[in-house]
């Protein structure tokens, strides 16, 4: 799949872009069922762990009384449970951009996580840049194409709308970045210059290491589910990621 110059320009210019109906319904009820298997083998443990190939990340029940669900959010290597989100994360249609963005012929993938904004569970996420998820130091990330060496996709699995918690990019000019490019201080930023996405379940969100992004959450009375893969140009990464087949070289 060919990305457009304007695509392009928009990934290193503004940080991200968005390709529309990348996926079917048909594909994304596939997913959504994933989702909902995931959910309910969550609601089994009793804390954040590995289970069945995946490394499920869970909070405490937040309703009361305290039998309440518990809160899931997110799920590490996904893929390792659910076979259907690794055949998703290795579609041509992530794939190929992917490589293109990156500037090489084969990627490591990093990220196949279940991401759960189910309604008014509170998940919520800060302004933030994925480098600092991917660069921990002691040459655990190398930047080795000089352009981030990482790209991050989320696909929609569920409608993203304006009050179910939808992500939200900060132009470089309104946060506070150091002389290398990295957040500073994440209460320290200009949030009326966000620029808020929204979409149809589907769509594809694709962005690098260094775009500033976060989301509220979900105040509405239905769930905001994505699918996020993540995808370093080889010898970028020198981590180790939980998850059964975790960073695998693509293509295979």
């Amino acid at each position: 799949m060919k990305l457009s110059d304007a695509d392009i320009r928009a990934f290193h210019a503004g940080g991200f872009f968005v390709l529309r109906g990348l996926f079917s319904e048909r594909e994304v009820r596939a997913a959504r069922e994933a989702f909902e298997r995931l959910y309910a083998t969550a609601q089994t443990l009793r804390a954040t762990g590995d289970h069945d190939g995946a490394f499920f990340v869970l909070s405490s029940p937040r309703q009361e009384p305290p039998e309440g669900p518990v809160v899931v959010q997110r799920v590490v290597w996904a893929g390792g449970a659910e076979p259907v989100l690794l055949s998703l994360s290795e579609d041509p249609r992530l794939v190929e951009p992917a490589l293109a963005l990156l500037g090489s012929e084969r990627c490591e993938q990093l990220l196949c996580q279940a991401h759960f904004k189910m309604p008014n569970d509170g998940v919520a996420f800060d302004w933030h840049q994925d480098i600092q998820h991917r660069d921990k130091g002691g040459n655990t990330w190398r930047d080795v194409n000089g352009r981030g060496s990482y790209v991050q996709t989320i696909l929609l699995v569920d409608d993203m709308n304006e009050e179910n918690g939808p992500l939200e990019f900060l132009p470089a000019a309104a946060a506070n970045l150091d002389a290398h490019g990295r957040l500073v201080d994440a209460g320290c930023v200009d949030t009326s210059r966000a620029v808020r996405v929204t979409g149809r379940a589907g769509d594809v969100l694709f962005f690098g290491p260094w775009a500033v992004h976060g989301s509220a959450p979900n105040e509405s009375s239905w769930p905001r589910r994505v699918l996020i893969n993540g995808y370093a140009a080889p010898g970028a990464n020198g981590r180790f990621y939980p998850g059964q087949g975790a960073c695998r070289t693509l293509p295979a």
